[in-house]
């Protein structure tokens, strides 16, 4: 499975932004998640969804400004961001896998190439 995510670009705080994330060679399994990776910092969960539908899980410093969800039949999932803040900025990353470790990194087989997100203040 090869993952697309695109979306990323240069906006200001109170802005918002929608990534998008791509899948071919198969569909999803399990979990989506979002992860994001700020410069000189560890890979940070951001969101997940299941699949098949029901599970959603949102890291606290999102959770009321970010919104995952997911288009089957075109086999993407979405993150749409909301009043972005200075501190969202990072690379965005994509994943596939997941299960009982959704919001670890380690849970995931697969992942996207990341998106470069930058909120000016």
């Amino acid at each position: 499975v090869q993952l697309q995510a695109s979306g990323g670009g240069l906006v200001q705080a109170g802005d918002s932004l929608r990534l998008s994330c791509a899948a071919s060679g198969r569909t999803f399994s399990s979990y989506v998640g979002w992860f994001r990776q700020a410069p000189g910092k560890e890979r940070e969960f951001v969101a997940a969804i299941r699949w098949s539908g029901g599970n959603i899980y949102y890291a606290d410093s999102v959770l009321g400004r970010f919104t995952v969800s997911r288009d089957n039949a075109k086999n993407t999932v979405y993150l749409q961001m909301n009043s972005l803040k200075p501190e969202d900025t990072a690379v965005y990353y994509c994943a596939a896998g997941g299960g009982i470790y959704y919001s670890r990194a380690y849970g995931y087989n697969y992942w996207g190439q990341g998106t470069l997100v930058t909120v000016s203040s």
